[in-house]
């Protein structure tokens, strides 16, 4: 008959709990391996299979605490913050790219094509879909899904399982990465709405040199027409600045977990 004690029990559910936590988290909230297309299950089982491999690297270094007391309650919570803030730094990648397709398609006057997003449990208009289509697919060449997994890891290593959990510092800097929505957003929609705006204010012009122009029958064809063909021909320099924002958000992800950060192409 097999005995265990409670000690063993607890140093068994100690070595598996607070890993999968920190992991779960990440595979919870991380671009593609987060996205609520993929059934929980795929998620849990994911999760629960990177554990496996994973516990028995961090078994040494996990602290004595009952995983029941007050103290392993607290240890539990700040896995799964480290967690969510690892997945939160590539999702802002993601969001910075929707935005820009949001910017885009409503110049275009696309901005009743709407689809719902039931990644970020929103609406979002086609632009901005197709965008988000296009960082994914570019995401998971560059093996950005596979960089995460990896750098969840390490974590353990270089962060382990304590009662100390992140710093004050680490939310600093969270939240100033939360910028990058705004610039790289812009900084990927600029193409367009230059072109956009060039071409509105050559209707404006023309409207006044010919009143009786139907400005409303002429003006959406011409704009949605440009608009498709700047989007089309900046297509090939988006690849670059989305690369250069994954490696930002990578060695972000390496500043909190303490490790030393990738060299960017």
């Amino acid at each position: 008959m097999l005995n265990i004690t409670t000690s063993e029990l607890y140093t068994l559910l100690a070595t598996y709990l607070w890993p999968l936590s920190r992991i779960l988290a990440l595979v919870a909230t991380a671009p593609i391996l987060g996205n609520p297309s993929i059934p929980v299950r795929v998620k849990l089982g994911l999760a629960i299979m990177i554990t496996i491999v994973v516990a028995p690297t961090v078994e040494q270094s996990l602290p004595q605490i009952d995983p029941s007391s007050g103290m392993g309650l607290i240890v539990l919570l700040q896995q799964l913050l480290i967690g969510i803030a690892i997945g939160f730094v590539m999702r802002i990648v993601f969001v910075a790219v929707e935005m820009a397709g949001e910017l885009i398609g409503l110049q275009m006057g696309l901005g009743f094509a709407i689809f719902f997003d039931a990644q970020n449990s929103g609406q979002i208009d086609i632009v901005g879909r197709f965008l988000g289509i296009i960082a994914s697919l570019a995401f998971l060449a560059i093996d950005g899904h596979l960089m995460t997994i990896a750098l969840i890891s390490q974590s353990f290593s270089t962060l382990p399982v304590s009662t100390e959990g992140v710093t004050q510092a680490t939310f600093t800097n969270l939240a100033n990465w939360g910028q990058e929505i705004f610039r790289a957003g812009l900084q990927l929609s600029l193409p367009v709405l230059t072109a956009l705006l060039i071409t509105n204010l050559a209707l404006g012009v023309l409207t006044r040199a010919a009143p009786q122009l139907n400005i409303f029958a002429v003006g959406f064809p011409i704009t949605l027409s440009i608009g498709l063909l700047v989007l089309a021909l900046s297509m090939p320099f988006y690849a670059p600045i989305f690369e250069h924002l994954v490696y930002e958000g990578l060695n972000l992800m390496m500043g909190i977990l303490n490790i030393s950060k990738m060299n960017m192409p």
